[in-house]
């Protein structure tokens, strides 16, 4: 079973949840800053990824991607618009983990990574990858952060946390407010330029991404002969870190 940098020690400590959320600045866990990835490596795949869930209207967009073969990676949030130890975002987490979608890290709650302290930063990571561990009993293995925004204490902090970033290439604009049509015509616009790869970003919090969009995109991306997969397989890496059971709920399980 595959491990990155973070290794054995990080993993078994948070199997028996003992990791503090703050990691000292010299710590020797890992000298490596996290790889950046803004494209994917694999020619001529697509990864459909959906930011800021889990959300009201993740049961459509899995089954509209369940509907036509297609896996996505979905960038979970800990307390953003809900709490995700919710029962009701629970069931979301494992309904889309359990569909063979890839879940990845959007920190707890969304904020700006840049403007936070050292341990700021790991709390905000360390939160939600121990909620996603709980519930499904994967370990993250990308992280994406809010807005797109990082810096080098960012990278030095997944580095040692064991994670990739993961940006895009090419965003649908739903959270601009663009309306359908005009990422449908995004959409066309980018497939007429065949690119090898695209790395798409969208969220899963706008309701007319799922009703529409996404479907649109799916077969008109594939017309187009690409490849639909997840983030770790356009980019020929493991999916998680580590993956074990998931936990018992218990009195920890709160925002």
């Amino acid at each position: 079973m595959h491990m990155f940098s973070l290794s054995l020690l990080t993993v078994a400590l948070a199997a028996f949840n003992v990791i503090a959320s703050p990691v000292a600045k010299n710590s020797t866990l890992s000298r490596r800053s996290a790889a950046v990835y803004s494209s994917c490596t694999v020619p001529n795949t697509v990864a459909l990824t959906f930011d800021d869930g889990p959300y009201d209207y993740i049961y459509d967009l899995v089954n509209i991607l369940n509907g036509k073969g297609v896996k996505g990676t979905f960038f979970f949030n800990g307390n953003n618009y809900r709490c995700i130890y919710d029962q009701a975002s629970v069931d979301r987490v494992k309904y889309v983990y359990n569909s063979g979608h890839l879940i990845g890290s959007h920190t707890w709650a969304h904020k700006d990574l840049t403007t936070l302290s050292w341990d700021q930063i790991h709390d905000e990571m360390w939160r939600v990858e121990q909620a996603v561990s709980r519930i499904t009993g994967a370990y993250v293995a990308f992280m994406r952060p809010p807005y797109g925004n990082y810096n080098q204490q960012v990278l030095d902090a997944s580095g040692i946390r064991g994670q990739s970033v993961a940006t895009w290439d090419f965003d649908s604009q739903d959270s601009l407010g663009a309306s359908p049509q005009t990422s449908e015509q995004l959409y066309d616009q980018l497939i007429s330029r065949h690119p090898s790869t695209i790395l798409a970003l969208n969220h899963e919090t706008i309701s007319t991404t799922v009703y529409q969009v996404i479907g649109y995109a799916i077969d008109h991306l594939k017309g187009a002969g690409y490849n639909l997969v997840t983030l770790n397989e356009c980019l020929g890496l493991p999916a998680y870190q580590y993956v074990g059971a998931p936990a018992q709920r218990d009195s920890s399980w709160t925002c």
